[in-house]
């Protein structure tokens, strides 16, 4: 059994964290995305300000990311079948949070993220 240390004082702001929105939990609309994909939509959201901060954006202003399917599952450590799953459940197929368009060639798809605020 691992011995973990308690945090004292500010220890815990030594951290990185990924932010996740509490309406993936909250609101109706998601009930049916597992908890899965909804940390994956935070992986997704994180990668967002680098690309903005690298110019990541199409003619139409709008950001995308590129996050492949063997990014996805180095971070999950799954198989390249639940990393497709996790995928469609967030696109076209499943709820539509992202919008994935095919670049072929060996390159990766550029992976647009959708807003669900209103």
């Amino acid at each position: 059994m691992n011995q973990f240390s308690y945090f004292y004082t500010n220890q815990a702001e030594k951290f990185a964290f990924y932010r996740i929105p509490k309406t993936l939990f909250t609101d109706e609309r998601f009930i049916k995305l597992s908890t899965e994909a909804k940390v994956l939509y935070g992986l997704i959201l994180d990668r967002i300000g680098l690309s903005r901060a690298n110019g990541l954006m199409d003619s139409l202003n709008r950001v995308y990311i590129y996050f492949t399917l063997d990014e996805i599952m180095a971070c999950f450590h799954c198989a390249r079948e639940k990393s497709n799953k996790l995928m469609a459940e967030l696109d076209a197929r499943g709820i539509g949070l992202i919008e994935t368009k095919r670049k072929g060639m060996g390159k990766p798809n550029i992976i647009y993220v959708k807003d669900f605020a209103f």
